[in-house]
């Protein structure tokens, strides 16, 4: 058997700015993930929590592949992924167009758990690589860098599991 798909169709960068479903929007970007079953997980996680949609760059991530639309169990067909040039530059647009730009990183002073009302407006979580984190350009264009606070002997999460928890708190706050 044979099937012809479709190739998804690239979603536009500032279709996210505005308000969705009369709320602000609520977006989940990635910095330098290449693992593509992770990308769809993380993308399973943004379609279960209600994001708007995703943000990945062009260069140096991993994109929609069979292996992402597996992982995903589907959720690429009905999350929003906008490829951009470079994260730094599409960061900046969307801080310009109020909208808050969070990053995750272990070694954050502030709790996820402590956005509070930010959670309610128009946000963007970044994510980024395993290993290495956010890049130092991402990280400067964030407006706050939170953690997940880690009670065992590890660090971190892996990408995958530290977006569904951040994306269902921001959830969490926003309903």
């Amino acid at each position: 058997m044979l099937a012809l798909a479709a190739a998804l169709p690239e979603a536009d960068l500032d279709q996210y700015l505005r308000r969705s479903r009369g709320r602000a929007p609520f977006l989940v970007a990635v910095d330098g993930v290449t693992d593509p079953g992770n990308l769809g997980a993380i993308a399973r996680s943004c379609d279960g929590a209600g994001v708007d949609g995703m943000v990945v760059p062009r260069h140096r991530a991993v994109h929609v592949t069979p292996t992402v639309a597996k992982a995903s169990a589907g959720a690429v067909e009905h999350m929003p992924i906008a490829l951009v040039p470079g994260l730094p530059a599409a960061l900046e647009h969307m801080r310009a167009a109020g909208i808050w730009i969070v990053g995750l990183d272990d070694a954050a002073d502030r709790s996820l758990f402590e956005l509070g009302d930010l959670g309610r407006d128009a946000v963007c979580l970044v994510l980024g690589a395993e290993g290495a984190g956010l890049t130092r350009l991402v990280r400067e264009r964030c407006d706050m860098i939170v953690s997940i606070p880690m009670r065992g002997s590890l660090s971190s999460l892996n990408v995958s599991a530290a977006a569904a928890l951040a994306t269902y708190e921001v959830a969490r706050l926003r309903t």
